[in-house]
């Protein structure tokens, strides 16, 4: 069977770079949700030019084999195997769930895009977090490559910025409980995510473990017998399961990370852990805020939001910063700069955001900043942020001035 007449096969995914506490959510999810399967693909073995893939259910594994590289890329082997494998599951038909339990650094928003696209409904996304390593991930500036965790030669993700991404994109943390985590790390997690719905999990390993490749069973282990009869339809028996399955929008999820209009946390402060907003409708000078940046990168855990440049001043820019390192992009257009007939091409979602956010002379272009940490120096940081403002002289000058800047972020951009 295959499209329409294939069985419905709820998926969810579990991801994050805290293996222990991932594996203890695939446990718990097998163990809560009688018959279903984990699929998974362990990419630490790419270098022998193969990925290992394995499904396995509360007993053990269940099939095991190998997906080779595509374009030398694990991560892209990923995306080409899974489809498949979860159309083999659906046509073999008496699976109630299957949980595809991510690769240490591969991201959920890539899988759940992959999964949606090949014909499968997402019913949940869930980011596995052991809370005392939450600051430590987030300071981690290293590339994946060097902890062996790269999805591809050519990545050059690092591990803090890997990892804030897994964290934000999900709606559902599942959370082990780790005696090491303090009130400061529960509310730095609390600050970062404050819509995730944290669900505790149990003990996992002890905190402090660096981020590890996952093993799995060579692909020549003989499957084993499932212990009982899958039931057609799924039973949750505790809130992971029921989260599991709670159900989930792929579109909308997307929507909430793109900085136009993007879920950012609000302020707070707490435990020893601040979350500063800020505003303002006056854009950068190129110059200050560039020799400013690095100031701005290191004086938070996690920073992000938009911002808007004097001389660039049709480009809505992306600011994501974590690790002691700042990644800048151009994300499209202000909706300000585009025509009337163009606003019917944008998304209602940007369209709402925008009108939130109107300003009567210079419309959704802006400086909305988010910085998170413990022991943030908010008084310092606003100073910093706003000496990289236009000066009042300058802004009178109106923006065919502006437009005379010098372009300091040309190279950061590669215009």
């Amino acid at each position: 069977m295959s499209g329409p007449d294939r069985p419905a096969l709820p998926v969810v995914i579990v991801g994050g770079l805290h293996a222990d506490a991932r594996k203890a959510a695939v446990a718990r999810l097998l163990a809560d949700v009688p018959g279903s399967v984990v699929l998974h693909h362990d990419l630490a073995t790419a270098t022998a030019g193969t990925v290992v893939r394995t499904v396995r259910d509360a007993t053990g594994i269940v099939s095991a084999g190998e997906a080779p590289l595509v374009n030398d890329c694990a991560c892209c082997a990923l995306r080409e195997d899974l489809v498949p494998e979860l159309a083999r599951l659906a046509d073999a038909g008496g699976t109630p769930l299957a949980v595809v339990e991510l690769w240490d650094s591969v991201e959920p928003k890539a899988m759940a895009e992959v999964v949606t696209a090949g014909g499968f409904t997402v019913t949940g996304v869930i980011t596995a977090v052991d809370p005392a390593l939450v600051l430590p991930y987030l300071g981690n500036g290293d590339d994946l490559a060097e902890g062996g965790l790269a999805a591809a030669a050519t990545d050059q993700r690092t591990v803090a910025d890997t990892f804030a991404r897994q964290l934000e994109y999900a709606p559902v943390l599942a959370l082990a409980d780790s005696p090491e985590a303090d009130d400061e790390d529960r509310e730095l997690l609390a600050q970062l995510h404050p819509t995730a719905r944290r669900v505790p999990i149990g003990h996992g390993d002890p905190a402090g473990s660096p981020p590890a490749p996952s093993a799995s069973p060579s692909p020549q282990a003989p499957p084993r017998p499932s212990a009982s009869p899958r039931p057609s339809e799924p039973s949750p028996s505790s809130e992971l399961a029921r989260a599991a399955l709670a159900g989930f929008d792929v579109e909308a999820a997307a929507a909430a990370q793109h900085p136009a209009c993007a879920l950012l946390p609000a302020e707070a402060d707490a435990h020893g852990v601040t979350t500063l907003v800020w505003h303002s409708r006056r854009p950068f000078h190129p110059e200050r805020l560039y020799a400013a940046l690095e100031d701005l990168t290191c004086a938070a855990a996690r920073s992000r939001g938009r911002f808007w440049l004097a001389d660039k001043a049709d480009t809505l820019l992306h600011w994501d910063a974590a690790g002691g390192a700042l990644c800048v992009e151009g994300a499209g257009p202000w909706l300000a700069s585009l025509p009337d007939a163009a606003w019917e091409l944008v998304p209602p979602v940007r369209r709402a955001a925008a009108a939130l956010d109107w300003h009567p002379e210079h419309g959704d272009r802006c400086q909305h900043l988010v910085f998170t940490s413990p022991g943030l120096d908010r008084d310092g940081l606003e100073r910093l942020l706003e000496s990289c403002l236009l000066t009042d002289a300058e802004y009178a000058a109106g923006r065919a001035a502006w437009e005379r800047l010098p372009s300091a972020f040309d190279t950061l951009l590669e215009v």
